[in-house]
């Protein structure tokens, strides 16, 4: 496919020497979404692009487009660093965001592109260029297709930056990897969480960090159902009993079952009904959890634009995880109950982000509108010194929730954690990045890890055949994730 027009006009306006090359995903390109590719009509990613994490080498740039009330700014930075949105309106004494969403969709529209080049004073904006770019003796530019990219020696891209900025705009994500050797037992996360607290909020912290933050305690309908989990003579009735004292959530119980997704023989009339004919007790049981507890906290109303929104996010990975628990052999399943809560519960820190730094959610917010190359815990680490991971594993300990939980929750974005139940944490992990190679969630998009089919017990066949299954039934689990409040 040739260079875009408008590119190929600025380059020989300004009288650059360049190349083509092809544009390897080299990190996306394996056998299980080149599978989905094939028989899964794929949901676009946010604003209509989506973003890969292959650009991250030495040498590759990225562009964004910002705008506020006195119009648009272009950013340039290398691709292995995350764009300081502070220190770019700092610089300009301004109050910038990313454009998206439709402003985003006109942009490539009007300009015939799939992606922001990499090229200063793109559409005539004025430029502004991290210093890192000066670096490198070649650079691999974003071209506007998402099939090539822009080869330039450092001479030539030189001679694209008369009339830019040159500053320090970028943050190297290799400055915001976690400390492994310390995240290894999650033990030093509530003095982290302190610490944050005392930092970046007028709180000041009291004898026990919980009186602190002054967060709800565990529901009492929570509270019922996990002894309902440790009694060994519990049955059917006492849970049917728990939910249906909570109308609204045996509402929601009812409804789940009773979503064709689940394909259920007649109309489901009761608790009793939903857990006897549909979903099980196990199933019952774990739902009506998720869903106690992700009504506790508020839903923050300024949340990422195009974000996938929070119940959607919960219901597609719980869906997920169900479906390769599935296709793991029976003898070597983990506990379905447990990793399907752990994939509803996945993004709960999100909720406990902005209860608790509802300031600093609003950056947080805005730096993932701006890095769709950037996980959200180097942006957190970076902004508040915390993820949401970790206050959701230390609220989860908290509340006495299962073990098997807590981790999953706290190393769901660690492929490599060992430690004790760590199957439940590799497999919201892999719930987690096939879903956003669909366009569910955010962040890069990155294959699945090959040591986790071997760990877990599946083949590239059968993962494929799940997400599969999970997108053909989107309709279904639409419309379960707004009976939620999707």
């Amino acid at each position: 496919m040739p260079v875009p027009t408008s590119v190929k006009q600025l380059l020989e306006t300004q009288n650059v020497s360049y190349n083509v090359t092809d544009n390897v995903i080299d990190n996306v390109t394996d056998s299980v979404t080149d599978s989905i590719a094939d028989n899964v009509s794929t949901t676009p990613a946010a604003g209509g692009i989506r973003h890969h994490a292959h650009m991250r080498r030495a040498g590759a740039a990225k562009s964004m487009i910002l705008q506020d009330k006195h119009g648009r700014v272009q950013v340039l930075i290398p691709a292995d660093c995350m764009l300081d949105l502070n220190a770019v309106n700092r610089q300009l004494d301004r109050q910038l965001s990313a454009i998206g969403g439709a402003d985003l969709r006109s942009f490539f529209d009007k300009h015939e592109l799939e992606s922001i080049p990499a090229l200063p004073k793109l559409a005539g904006l004025p430029s502004l260029v991290d210093r890192r770019l000066l670096e490198p003796e070649e650079l691999l530019l974003d071209s506007g297709m998402s099939n090539q990219l822009l080869a330039l020696k450092q001479a030539a891209f030189q001679q694209t930056l008369s009339d830019a900025n040159i500053c320090d705009i970028a943050v190297p994500l290799a400055d915001l990897e976690p400390d492994l050797a310390r995240q290894g037992s999650g033990g030093d996360d509530e003095s982290q969480i302190g610490k944050a607290v005392t930092t970046f909020t007028n709180l000041r912290i009291k004898q026990r960090l919980e009186e602190t933050l002054e967060l709800p305690p565990l529901p009492e309908t929570a509270q019922r159902i996990i002894k309902l989990r440790v009694d060994p003579n519990a049955d059917i009735s006492d849970l049917a009993n728990i939910v249906e004292t909570d109308p609204s959530l045996a509402a929601q119980v009812v409804s789940w079952a009773a979503s064709p997704y689940y394909s259920a023989p007649g109309k489901i009339k009761s608790i009793h009904d939903a857990i006897v004919r549909v979903l099980g007790f196990d199933m019952v049981l774990n739902l009506a959890l998720g869903l106690a507890l992700g009504r506790t906290l508020n839903m923050p109303k300024d949340g990422p634009q195009g974000v996938t929104p929070y119940w959607k996010k919960a219901v597609y990975t719980a869906a997920t995880v169900e479906a390769l628990i599935s296709a793991i052999p029976r003898e070597h399943r983990p506990s379905f109950g447990m990793a399907y809560l752990a994939g509803l519960l996945n993004n709960f820190g999100y909720l406990i982000l902005a209860e608790v730094f509802p300031p600093h959610f609003s950056a947080i917010c805005r730096h993932v509108e701006a890095n769709p190359h950037v996980h959200h815990q180097a942006i957190e680490r970076h902004l508040i010194e915390i993820t949401r991971e970790q206050l959701a594993s230390w609220l989860m300990d908290l509340w006495n929730m299962p073990a098997e939980v807590t981790v999953a929750l706290r190393y769901q974005n660690d492929p490599d954690y060992a430690g004790e139940h760590n199957e439940y944490a590799k497999l919201v992990h892999m719930a987690q990045l096939l879903l956003r190679q669909q366009g569910i969630g955010s962040g890069p998009i990155q294959a699945v890890p090959p040591h986790l089919y071997s760990y877990l017990q599946l083949d590239s066949e059968q993962v494929a055949a799940a997400i599969g299954g999970i997108m053909a039934s989107s309709e279904e689990l639409n419309s379960i994730a707004s009976q939620m409040g999707g």
